[in-house]
């Protein structure tokens, strides 16, 4: 990508508010997921990310940042759009780390399609099985290893509020994310377990140039936010953070709209 997306490589200092804590983030490898994965690393905690088998040089990029940050970190190349996948993905974590506090789901798929009637049967169930069913998979996978005190982060998007036209399945699966997680967090709640989420507005990653969003309007992405400019990786790692720390004790079932001034509902 050019500008290459800035995920904090060289700018973002930790200050200790994750040590000794045990993460585990889909989508792991680059973009959103890379930046919080090496902002959670320089704050102390071991990090085990979860990328696809062909994203393999940017799970050994992030890998290297996390070992440098002196912390424990481990990639696991999985599709996690099965139940069984999701299931193994939690128990490898666990057998590595030796535990898991943080949950982090964040991998998601997104294809625009201009018309309805080119949106596959295919493509719909995909994105639904990505971006909603393997939350849901390894979250309840997770439950039975994460202790009070753990926190559960779920990445949705603008998207959720306010849907654009061609990327219906993926705006729908975003509103579910949210949807799920508040009724989640009042389940949760009785175990200490926090269940938050980061909605995030355009930012410059590689889902938006993979056939995310048109080409018309990756001319035009710079303009889609109140401040004139994409977000970057890195000014969304200090939300997941704050959702993932201490600080945000008496925060559960909230949603962090991180999206460069967009209102939101």
């Amino acid at each position: 990508m050019t500008p290459v997306p800035d995920l904090g490589e060289s700018t973002y200092r930790g200050s200790g508010r994750l040590a000794g804590r045990k993460a585990l983030i889909t989508g792991g490898d680059s973009g959103i997921g890379g930046a919080v994965a090496i902002a959670f690393a320089r704050e102390g905690a071991d990090v085990v990310i979860v990328h696809l088998p062909a994203e393999q040089e940017d799970a050994d990029s992030i890998l290297g940042h996390i070992k440098d940050a002196g912390t424990k970190g481990h990639a696991i190349a999985a599709d996690i759009t099965g139940p069984a996948r999701c299931r193994e993905i939690i128990d490898e974590t666990v057998r590595v780390l030796g535990g898991l506090d943080i949950l982090v789901n964040n991998a998601g798929r997104q294809l625009a399609v201009e018309r309805i009637e080119d949106l596959s049967d295919e493509q719909f169930e995909l994105t639904f099985r990505t971006n909603v069913f393997a939350t849901f998979w390894l979250t309840k996978a997770a439950l039975a290893h994460l202790p009070a005190g753990a926190s559960i982060i779920n990445t949705a998007s603008l998207e959720a509020y306010k849907p654009a036209p061609d990327r219906l399945d993926y705006a729908a699966t975003k509103a579910a994310i949210n949807n799920l997680s508040k009724g989640l967090a009042q389940q949760l709640a009785p175990r200490g377990i926090r269940v938050n989420v980061v909605a995030p507005g355009p930012v410059w990653t590689a889902l938006q140039v993979s056939d995310g969003v048109s080409d018309e309007q990756m001319r035009e992405f710079d303009n889609e936010s109140t401040y004139q400019r994409a977000g970057q990786p890195a000014e969304l790692a200090p939300a997941y953070v704050f959702l993932a720390s201490a600080e945000s004790s008496y925060v559960s079932g909230e949603t962090l709209n991180v999206n460069g001034g967009m209102v939101t509902p």
